[in-house]
């Protein structure tokens, strides 16, 4: 049955006071990656519909920030770090990553018995770093721990980002991942006709679905699939791919595994974040992380760059819907359980808050955190689909190549 519009606007509306934007803050989302900072110590944030600034200070400590001076509204990406945390680019006025004013230069030294810098004070949000990624959360407090991911925490392990803006909303990106039927025609069938298009061969090979199941698990859902010429006993019918609620999928195998947040920057803008691991083998010398930016539609949603790997295909189908797909028009059939499963947890949790209480997977356990949280997964349907590694994230093609050289 398809929603009505209500219905859709509480799935896919995030910003401050909003069901879904409340449900979202009570979560931790990467807002960027540390070795970003190294090339500029203050950058833009926009996040569940907020314009932010995040910043490192010169001590080394990052901070979140509003985008404005509450002096004279002077944007603080253009803020110069400081020992103790950013100062405006105006009139030096300088923030602490709490969003107290620990300055005020001119007023300072005409009425220092005035104090008029205990009277401002900007908006601030905690913040962490975690595995080469920075993580900020915009609820209430007192905060949920920051789910320390086993990807996150591996010492053995070469990391990549690619980052990702991508101009529509979150749901249909989400979708996507409780969607494995989509695999047989997005990927193998409209992923190797662009191929063809672009005078490559075909990328992947066509495999049947014969049966789709979700597991609910305490932290999300387990999709499985299992394919043509699979056993009863292979990973993917038994183990399967876990979506980690609300915005997470995590995706691999032991040696090459990654995480995906799609991460909601208002209601018509995402920023994915993909995270790639690559295990090391013995005596093998880590490597720094990789940060790419990958463009693939223009804002007025022209596609800008070749489809020619397996995530592009992703982005075309959700950017395709429009900036949000008008669900009063859909029509989900029986192969769309996941979607509504994924829906049905949505508004649960939405609840859940509504009534004070902790969503779906909220962390406040250190024991439960510590040393790290495993997840099970699979890529077995890599070998069904024969798909080249060229398809998959920078850090993943051609490793054993790198890991030679």
């Amino acid at each position: 049955m398809a929603k009505t519009a209500a219905q859709n606007d509480r799935l896919t509306q995030v910003g401050p006071g909003t069901p879904m934007g409340e449900l979202l803050r009570r979560y931790w989302h990467p807002v960027g990656a540390t070795v970003q900072l190294d090339e500029n110590p203050v950058r833009k944030v926009r996040l569940l519909g907020e314009d932010l600034t995040l910043f490192r200070s010169e001590s080394g400590e990052f901070g979140l920030v509003g985008d404005r001076c509450p002096h004279r509204c002077m944007a603080m990406s253009f803020g110069v770090p400081d020992e103790r945390g950013l100062r405006c680019g105006y009139h030096a006025w300088l923030f602490d990553a709490q969003g107290n004013c620990l300055e005020q230069p001119w007023e300072d030294r005409i009425q220092p018995e005035a104090r008029f810098r205990d009277k401002i004070k900007i908006k601030a949000y905690p913040v962490q770093e975690l595995g080469g990624l920075i993580f900020a959360y915009l609820g209430p407090q007192p905060a949920p721990l920051l789910p320390r991911w086993d990807l996150l925490v591996l010492d053995d392990v070469d990391r990549g980002l690619d980052i990702q803006p991508i101009p529509c909303n979150f749901l249909q990106c989400m979708d996507n991942s409780f969607d494995p039927l989509h695999f047989e025609f997005l990927h193998a069938g409209f992923g190797n006709y662009h191929f063809k298009r672009l005078g490559l061969p075909p990328a992947m090979t066509p495999a049947k679905h014969l049966d789709i199941a979700f597991d609910v698990f305490e932290y999300g859902v387990y999709k499985r699939r299992l394919l043509e010429g699979q056993a009863l006993d292979s990973a993917d019918w038994t183990i399967g791919h876990p979506v980690i609620f609300p915005v997470l999928l995590s995706i691999g195998d032991n040696n090459r595994s990654g995480l995906h947040w799609r991460v909601p920057t208002d209601d018509t803008h995402t920023t994915q974040f993909l995270y790639s691991t690559r295990r090391r083998k013995p005596g093998e010398s880590a490597r720094p992380m990789t940060v790419n930016y990958e463009v693939l539609f223009d804002e007025n949603r022209e596609l800008v760059d070749a489809i020619d790997r397996t995530i592009k295909q992703d982005i075309v189908a959700w950017v395709a819907q429009g900036a949000v797909t008008d669900r009063t028009q859909e029509h989900l059939s029986p192969g769309d359980k996941g979607i509504i499963l994924y829906h049905k947890m949505l508004n649960e949790n939405i609840d859940r808050v509504a009534r004070g209480e902790d969503p779906m997977g909220t962390i406040r356990d250190p024991a439960e955190n510590e040393p790290m949280i495993e997840i099970k997964r699979s890529r077995e349907h890599d070998k069904a689909f024969k798909i080249r590694d060229d398809m998959e994230p920078a850090l993943w093609q051609n490793a054993e190549a790198g890991a030679a050289g």
